[in-house]
């Protein structure tokens, strides 16, 4: 077994939170949805899809290391939403939070001296600057569309928050 029994624990811990995640932007999404914002809406399907698959990732990581997958319940995302603004504040906010939980599980990484789990949070390290970045991006955007939410879903619609090359776009990390 390459994972020590602390390290597995909160990377399934971290499992559970990159679901709920998953989950939320579900619920951020449909939020966006409901109100015929297409592009914002397709904007946190994909951080959806993108959530899901860093659970993916942990997951895989675990089964490759030798340790044993044990998600944890998922809390039930928010749900009643009240602006577009406030979306985006929440989703900015769950990024800033999942940083600190990344930066825990490599301080846990370095206290083990694991090499191994260490060079795999690298690209969650990096990751999670290209979020917080993005959320904080679309946050001001939507500060200065507050008076007209449409302004902004065809802003998305023109210019891409996301830039290419990302860690995000990199499917060999």
């Amino acid at each position: 077994m390459l994972i020590s029994e602390n390290l597995d624990k909160a990377i399934n811990e971290q499992v559970g939170r990159e679901f709920g995640a998953s989950l939320q932007y579900i619920s951020i999404a449909t939020y966006f949805d409901t109100d015929n914002l297409p592009n914002l809406a397709a904007f946190f399907y994909r951080q959806a899809d993108e959530e899901h698959m860093h659970a993916m990732k942990f997951v895989n990581y675990i089964v490759d290391a030798g340790g044993k997958v044990e998600i944890p319940a998922i809390p039930a995302p928010k749900s009643d939403i009240g602006s577009a603004q406030e979306a985006v504040e929440l989703a900015l906010e769950w990024e800033v939070e999942v940083t600190r939980q990344i930066n825990g599980l490599m301080s846990l990484a370095i206290e083990e001296n694991d090499y191994i789990a260490q060079d795999f949070l690298r690209w969650f390290e990096t990751e999670q600057l290209e979020e917080v970045s993005t959320m904080d991006r679309l946050l001001s955007i939507v500060r200065r569309g507050v008076d007209n939410i449409l302004f902004v879903d065809d802003y998305l619609s023109r210019n891409p928050i996301v830039e290419e090359g990302s860690a995000e776009g990199d499917a060999s990390a």
